[in-house]
């Protein structure tokens, strides 16, 4: 039975809604803190004070979050290539869930074993699966709507997306994610299943919950969206050849140059905000995994508004301004974050016992979730304005390496200054110039590509 364009877009959203949480619950609130966590304590027994072990903990987390930076970007282009020449994204996105599900699920092992290593090597893993699938993902948009409702579209998927994670975010925390000290849930209850909250099962459960809401909810995604049939055009030794030849092209494609320098200097900025937002909350401000994870709900829900509404301005206006927008709102959260701690701000000193730091910071949540969601959604539009739609696996491969050619950059850069300092407060000052630098290069990006 034939499937209607409208049906096709809904499958299409189906992905960000399933794979958002590795997002929301692993990536940000809930296991990055709880990694914070048990990385802290692992580094105190080894005879660090509790500000060097802060910081020796974000360096660890960051170490991971490089290495699988550097994995994405080596890949990224190679693979969109290659299925291009294929005519089966289909299938490098179901191999890649495959990877998704498993590595998610073995996070549950985290702290069990008192090792800091696999829990690592899994989330990485987990999240080059994420990377790749969604590359895929993004090749097929271009076949989903007319050029005029890209904007919309990609914002519409983007809300969907950020609505399945808080409904996620809600879930672990009202039923698993235990506070350390109460032993209990967000809603005062026991995490459910019987899991013991002496040992963090509760909280240790997200892994596996993010392998089960992806599996479930990407059912309509193979169910509704099949790629335009396409004959297998060439190898995978022309594809490369292929690939080879679109680099080579772009000092000519000074628009296309310009806008994959710039989102890779911004978008590095903000997955490293986004690797940080709960590890930074824990490190610095002594918060909980149920504090995270309300921030995290506060920041999701923003997310999907602004996106919603970010949509609609991308269509009306095109995705430059919005971007370049986004990223001022960026910049000023950084510089806010750098002068907040909890016993002051911007050296000022709070009384004692003060909320205006968790305040702040639950503002600051939401301007990141608003304008990160935008800035994604509106740079989804923009690289499909510069996309041939026969090869767009390859152009989001290109996309890909943008994001993640210096995606080892910003964990680098904030693992030496978080070292330098010893304050994992200040050590997230690089990302300022990083996002100032994606900002400039957007001069010479034109606002409807160069296709």
């Amino acid at each position: 039975m034939a499937v209607s364009a409208r049906k096709r877009i809904w499958g299409w959203f189906f992905f960000d809604w399933a794979s958002q949480p590795y997002s929301t619950l692993l990536l940000t609130f809930i296991f990055a803190p709880y990694f914070a966590e048990v990385a802290r304590a692992h580094f105190t027994a080894a005879g660090a004070g509790p500000q060097a072990a802060a910081a020796q903990a974000q360096a660890y987390w960051t170490g991971g979050l490089t290495a699988a930076g550097i994995v994405i970007a080596i890949l990224a282009p190679i693979l969109g290539a290659v299925a291009d020449g294929s005519g089966n994204r289909m299938g490098w996105i179901r191999g890649f869930s495959g990877l998704y599900i498993l590595a998610a699920f073995a996070l549950w092992w985290t702290g069990a074993t008192g090792g800091l290593f696999w829990p690592v090597v899994f989330f990485g893993l987990g999240l080059i699966a994420m990377e790749f699938a969604t590359i895929f993902t993004n090749a097929l948009m271009p076949h989903l709507a007319v050029r005029e409702e890209l904007g919309r579209v990609s914002g519409s998927g983007f809300a969907f997306g950020y609505a399945g994670g808080v409904l996620a975010l809600f879930l672990v925390l009202g039923f698993f994610a235990e506070n350390a000290e109460t032993g209990r849930t967000f809603l005062k209850i026991p995490p459910v299943l019987g899991l013991d909250p002496a040992l963090r099962e509760g909280t240790r459960a997200v892994g596996p919950f993010t392998a089960i809401w992806y599996a479930l909810f990407m059912i309509p995604f193979f169910l509704w969206v099949a790629e335009p049939l396409r004959p297998k055009t060439h190898p995978a030794r022309r594809a490369l050849a292929r690939l080879w030849d679109s680099l080579k092209a772009l000092p000519r494609r000074r628009s296309l140059a310009a806008y994959l320098a710039s989102s890779m200097f911004y978008r590095d900025a903000l997955n490293a905000i986004y690797g940080l937002g709960g590890a930074f909350a824990s490190n610095v401000l002594g918060w909980s995994v149920t504090q995270s994870g309300t921030f995290g709900v506060i920041a999701a829900i923003t997310a999907a508004a602004a996106c919603w509404a970010g949509g609609r301005l991308d269509g009306r206006l095109g995705p430059k301004p919005v971007i370049i927008g986004c990223i001022l709102v960026l910049i000023a959260v950084c510089v806010t974050l750098m002068g907040l701690s909890r016993d002051t701000l911007f050296g000022v000193a709070l009384a004692e016992g003060s909320a205006l730091p968790d305040q702040i910071f639950y503002l600051c949540g939401a301007l990141i979730g608003a304008a990160g969601g935008v800035l994604q959604a509106s740079s989804r539009t923009l690289m499909v304005y510069h996309a041939d739609p026969d090869r767009a696996a390859e152009a989001f491969g290109l996309y890909g390496l943008s994001g993640k050619a210096t995606s080892f950059l910003a964990p680098a850069l904030i693992t030496a200054a978080t070292a330098m300092t010893g304050s994992a407060r200040l050590g997230i000052a690089p990302l300022i110039p990083l996002l100032g630098l994606g900002l400039v290069l957007l001069i010479w990006v034109a606002p409807k590509g160069d296709r």
